[in-house]
């Protein structure tokens, strides 16, 4: 997978800075190719600031105990939550819902989330990925987290990208990300800025 940077330049000081969080960690799992299209199109844009936050990368405990290993892993993620303003999450549906490492990653945080936009991408076979963005819908509603309304997903996903990772047909998706990206922007400064002048106690 592509790598990233989280600090903005000179021209994007107001720029918003949005973690992209990889939700599978299945070996021979297909994310990390959605997530190289996602990040172009997140470095397509001026107005926002990318970094990955991958799920197969956090060897968090389901215990949620705070061993020596899971705090370790933690130092890598939680400071890229923290300072985010807004979210994308890219999930598969296992099973009509989403993965249990990506459940577990969102459930060690809390505060990380409250108050911020989270774009949904998905793929699958013939769902897409849906049953599992309205399953996330829950969770991070919980969370204190606004979902935006227009998602991404990926029918058959296996076929819509050649072998190279790249779209066979990239109008459609390209288009449904620039209206998700599009709302997730519109919600990031709103929120950052509510936060900001009247800090969110929930």
């Amino acid at each position: 997978m592509k790598t990233t940077t989280g600090t903005p330049t000179a021209e994007q000081t107001d720029a918003l800075r949005v973690t992209l969080v990889i939700g599978s960690n299945r070996h021979g799992r297909f994310g990390p190719v959605v997530a190289d299209w996602l990040l172009d199109r997140l470095r397509d844009r001026d107005d926002l600031v990318a970094e990955v936050v991958d799920v197969a990368e956090a060897a968090l405990p389901t215990s949620l105990e705070p061993t020596p290993e899971a705090t370790a892993a933690l130092s890598g993620i939680t400071p890229k939550l923290d300072r985010a303003d807004a979210f994308v999450v890219l999930t598969p549906e296992y099973n009509h819902s989403f993965p249990a490492g990506l459940k577990n990653l969102i459930d060690w945080h809390y505060a990380e989330w409250r108050a911020k936009p989270v774009a949904l991408v998905s793929y699958g076979g013939l769902a897409g990925g849906l049953r599992a963005v309205e399953h996330l819908r829950q969770v991070f509603a919980e969370l204190h987290a606004v979902t935006v309304r227009d998602t991404v997903s990926f029918h058959n996903a296996g076929a819509s990208f050649d072998d190279d990772g790249r779209l066979r047909d990239p109008s459609g998706p390209d288009a449904a990300a620039k209206t998700m990206l599009d709302q997730l922007a519109w919600w990031g400064h709103a929120l950052r800025e509510a936060r900001t002048t009247h800090p969110y106690t929930g």
